[in-house]
């Protein structure tokens, strides 16, 4: 963590309502999943974890089971406030999105077959599938001096998009081999 978030964590003890709100905004802009607004509020603008950091935890989710985003969610509420911490992003972030979701979902239901709601979807589908690759993006540029990153990201890129191998087989070949690349690369420097 820079300098600069270990300051403000200690400066200013996260309050259990900016959790709630800032992961209630994330959800509420967040559609789709959230990622984006994720790193966009905890990095950017509250300053809660920098680049690095956001980037670990993000990677540490992608290995527990659930979506990513509450995965985050709760990693940064834990962090700054521990066990009701982790409540308060949760419980930000699931709230209005569980009332719409099963809202939108039963009208979905109901009028599936509307030809202007599949076009809607179909145009959604394409701009959400562009912030995901910005997103990956801005997530790999703390690295982006390292080769070993840019390779073992474009090695899962194919397996995932190419090969259309499922992420866990994805994580289970390229995890080992990256972490174990990274320690030899850090053995080497030191």
């Amino acid at each position: 963590m820079s300098q600069t978030v270990e300051m403000r964590v200690a400066d200013e003890r996260v309050t259990l309502a900016a959790l709630f709100l800032g992961f209630l905004k994330v959800s509420l802009c967040g559609f789709g999943g959230g990622l984006v607004w994720a790193r966009r509020i905890v990095v950017e603008r509250q300053r809660w974890m920098d680049d690095q950091e956001f980037a670990e935890t993000v990677t540490l989710c992608q290995f527990m089971p659930g979506p990513n985003i509450v995965g985050i969610t709760t990693c940064v509420g834990s962090k700054l406030r521990g066990t009701v911490g982790a409540v308060a992003a949760v419980s930000g972030f699931i709230l209005i999105p569980w009332t719409v979701g099963l809202s939108l979902g039963s009208l979905y239901l109901h009028y599936t077959h509307l030809a202007i709601l599949q076009n809607i979807l179909g145009g959604l589908s394409a701009a959400a599938a562009g912030l995901m690759i910005a997103t990956g993006f801005r997530l790999l540029m703390p690295q982006r001096s390292r080769r070993t990153a840019w390779l073992f990201a474009a090695l899962a890129f194919s397996g995932m998009a190419v090969f259309k191998l499922p992420l866990l087989f994805v994580l289970l070949g390229l995890a080992p081999v990256s972490i174990a690349v990274t320690a030899i690369a850090g053995a080497r420097a030191s």
